[in-house]
């Protein structure tokens, strides 16, 4: 599953499912696909994410044990995620998130 998250504030972001979650966890959210943060709760689910990511609180990278290459840290994976959120708090926009449709 991918996840696109889409504000007017700025360009759509698509992750992968299992990151998705992780990250809209680590903001305070349920989870759910789909999903929305109205734009006055923006900028706490921005607090709460940036925080668990950078103090340590986020979970360990999501490893491919298939592939040789080194594991992606979630505060790499999860920085698209928290300028869309910087931007949509900037301009006071909500912040939807659905399924992607990129692979239907």
């Amino acid at each position: 599953m991918l996840v696109t998250f889409t504000t007017t504030a700025y360009a759509n972001i698509t992750l992968f499912g299992d990151v998705a979650l992780a990250l809209l966890k680590m903001m305070g959210h349920s989870g759910t696909v789909p999903g929305a943060i109205l734009a006055e709760d923006v900028p706490a689910a921005l607090s709460r994410l940036t925080a668990a990511i950078y103090q340590g609180k986020a979970a360990p990278p999501v490893e491919d044990k298939d592939a040789d290459e080194q594991a992606v840290s979630i505060a790499h994976r999860g920085r698209p995620l928290i300028e869309l959120l910087t931007a949509a708090a900037k301009e006071g926009s909500n912040v939807m998130w659905d399924k992607s449709s990129i692979l239907s």
